[in-house]
């Protein structure tokens, strides 16, 4: 993927690096000290402060319930300090999550995210995760065993 604007180039690296799982502790290099991030749901939309820290957690948690997964980047562009990606992640459910136990089954999730870079850090996000296709595969996983 060619990206060759600064601000395109501190997201790739960012998901290459840290949503990828590979090297989350590695937040720092990226967001801000207080990142803003807009969770694009249907049902409740809200914006929450993420921290470097916080972020981190996440993705140490995202690993627990689903392992090292594979994580591809689908779409990029990036236009001034903004850069909106897609990406595909897909692992196996080895822990539990939310109602689903743990089934050793794949489970793929696509989300994407538009970033607001500043001084070559993340400062924004908006975020939109396809819950319900998550959710849908966990099910299916469920009956499956």
């Amino acid at each position: 993927m060619k990206i060759t604007t600064s601000a395109g180039k501190t997201v790739v690296e960012f998901l290459e690096v840290v949503r990828s799982g590979k090297s989350p502790e590695r937040a720092p290099e990226f967001l801000a000290d207080s990142v803003k991030a807009h969770q694009l749901n249907a049902e409740n939309p809200q914006t929450v402060v993420r921290t470097p820290e916080n972020f981190t957690q996440n993705i140490k948690d995202f690993i627990q319930a689903c392992g090292h997964y594979q994580f591809e980047i689908t779409e990029l562009i990036a236009s001034g300090d903004k850069v909106y990606a897609r990406w595909k992640q897909t692992g196996n459910q080895i822990g539990d999550v939310n109602e689903f136990k743990a089934s050793r089954l794949p489970v793929t999730e696509i989300g994407s995210a538009v970033y607001r870079v500043s001084d070559g850090k993340i400062i924004e996000y908006w975020v939109q995760i396809d819950r319900k296709g998550t959710e849908i595969q966990q099910q299916h996983n469920v009956c499956s065993r």
